[in-house]
C-alpha cells in the first residue's frame, strides 16, 4: 500500500460531510439504472418466484447487504489518501449501487413487495434443490447454511460499532480497518450468492450471483494482498 504524503491530513469533518453526500447522491444514480436494468431483464413469461421463494429473499436481503457496502466505501473514499483504495471503493460503490438496483427491479417485475412477509434470511435455510441442507454460510466453515438463524445478522454484515470505528477513524488505521471489514463482508456476500445457486434455476438471478461469486472473490483476493503490504 502506498504510503500517504508528508504533507495534508485529508478533508475536515465539514469535507468529509460533502464527500460522503456526493457519493451518496451518486450512489442513487447507479441504483436507479440498476433499477432499470432489472426490469428490463427479468422476463415477463415464465412463472415469477414467490414472495417467499428463495429469488424474492436474496433480491431483498442482498440489497440490503450491498447497501452496507457502499456506505463503507463511501466512508473510506472521504478519508484515504491511498490511490488503490480510492479505486477499490469507487468500484465497489458503484458495482453494488448498480445491482441493489437490479434486484429491487426484479422484485417490483416479480409483483412483489420490498419488504420481506418472514424474517430475513429465512430462504437461506430452507432446502436447496436437491433437498440437501447443506449450504454456504460466508466464511465460518462449517457449510451449513441451515445453521443461520433468520433474523440474525446476515454473514459478513459490519456492525453499528464497527461503522462508528471506521467513520473516526482515519489514515492507516482507517485504511487497514476498512480492508478488514469489507473481507469479512465480501465473504459474507459470496457465501449468500453461493446459497442463492444451491437453491435457484432462475436465470436472471443466477446469472447475478455468479457475477457476485466471481467479482467479489477477485475483490477479497485483492485486499488480503493490500492489507498484508500495509
Amino acid at each position: 500500500m502506498t504510503e500517504s504524503p508528508a504533507v495534508g491530513v485529508g478533508p475536515g469533518p465539514r469535507g468529509r460531510g460533502r464527500l460522503v453526500l456526493a457519493g451518496a447522491l451518486a450512489g442513487l444514480l447507479v441504483f436507479t439504472g440498476g433499477l432499470a436494468i432489472g426490469r428490463l431483464t427479468a422476463p415477463s413469461v415464465a412463472l415469477p418466484p414467490s414472495t417467499t421463494s428463495a429469488e424474492a429473499g436474496f433480491a431483498r436481503d442482498m440489497q440490503t447487504h450491498h447497501q452496507q457496502a457502499v456506505e463503507m466505501a463511501m466512508i473510506i473514499r472521504s478519508t484515504t489518501e491511498d490511490p488503490d483504495l480510492l479505486t477499490l471503493s469507487y468500484d465497489i460503490a458503484t458495482s453494488q449501487a448498480q445491482q441493489a438496483g437490479q434486484m429491487f427491479g426484479w422484485l417490483s417485475v416479480w409483483g412483489l413487495p420490498p419488504a420481506s412477509p418472514e424474517p430475513s434470511m429465512t430462504w437461506m435455510t430452507r432446502p436447496g434443490l436437491d433437498g440437501s441442507t447443506h449450504g454456504h454460510d460466508g466464511g465460518d466453515g462449517d457449510g451449513d447454511s441451515a445453521a443461520h438463524v433468520p433474523g440474525e445478522p446476515m454473514p459478513g454484515l459490519a456492525s453499528t460499532e464497527q461503522l462508528a470505528e471506521l467513520r473516526a477513524a482515519d489514515g492507516e488505521a482507517a485504511d487497514e480497518l476498512f480492508l478488514t471489514l469489507m473481507i469479512a463482508h465480501h465473504e459474507g456476500g459470496v457465501g449468500m450468492a453461493e446459497a442463492l445457486l444451491d437453491r435457484s434455476d432462475n436465470g436472471v438471478a443466477t446469472g447475478l450471483a455468479r457475477g457476485i461469486v466471481n467479482s467479489q472473490q477477485g475483490e477479497i483476493d485483492y485486499m488480503q494482498q493490500l492489507l498484508a503490504d500495509s
